[in-house]
């Protein structure tokens, strides 16, 4: 199969949304962008890569929305993008990577608020992908070797962080299917059906036959 579009992939730590980026990356043959994004914007920007690591996905109490976007509007062309702290400049490094990335052509990008980034690409698809906490817990204590307690305490933690990132960087709010095209449980559906319907969507899309969904 293949196809003209860019997913990105919104998840919940512990459902699998990774994995089930990478083998429909691979199913469709086209790449995909997960920690690799940061070397791209690394890359691209100048800025050593462990920066972009220290900051990813993590929240701050300090980002001025406003003074980002306004920044970003003018192309970095102001001096307030130097006085920026370093974190503000990582993020606009990455969402710049992000669209560099799907001017390209397809590929799955996962996390790191792509669906805003690319809000206005008519090829974007926006996925979540969810699970129960009782399948997530269940992924994530086989994959650290952890207790189920610690494995809940790191999964409410990770999701809090995300939360916290995506809604402080967008105008949206995190998990929320209302700014998603389609929603996946993957606890039910488990990795392997969940790239199944995940291409069977896509190619209803591409047909323009998505409304019968």
């Amino acid at each position: 199969m293949k196809t003209n579009s860019v997913i990105t992939i919104g998840r919940q730590y512990g459902s699998g949304g990774r994995e089930i980026g990478q083998k429909l990356a691979k199913d469709l043959g086209i790449e995909c962008y997960d920690k690799e994004l940061l070397a791209v914007a690394a890359k691209e920007s100048g800025i050593c890569k462990e920066l972009f690591e220290n900051h990813d996905e993590k929240p701050t109490n300090s980002f001025l929305y406003s003074l980002a976007m306004d920044s970003y509007t003018l192309s970095y062309g102001a001096n307030s993008y130097f006085d920026m702290p370093l974190n503000h400049k990582v993020f606009l490094a990455q969402f710049d990577a992000i669209k560099k990335i799907a001017d390209k052509g397809p590929c799955v990008i996962v996390g790191r608020c792509a669906d805003y980034a690319l809000a206005e690409y008519k090829n974007a698809i926006h996925v979540f992908i969810h699970a129960d906490m009782k399948s997530k817990i269940r992924r994530i204590s086989r994959i650290y070797d952890l207790t189920d307690n610690k494995a809940k305490d790191m999964i409410v933690k990770k999701d809090k962080d995300r939360a916290s990132y995506y809604n402080y960087y967008t105008n949206k709010k995190w998990g929320d299917i209302c700014g998603y095209q389609f929603s996946i449980d993957s606890g039910t559906l488990g990795i392997d059906g969940a790239v199944e319907i995940l291409k069977h969507y896509i190619s209803l899309r591409e047909n323009g036959r998505d409304k019968t969904i």
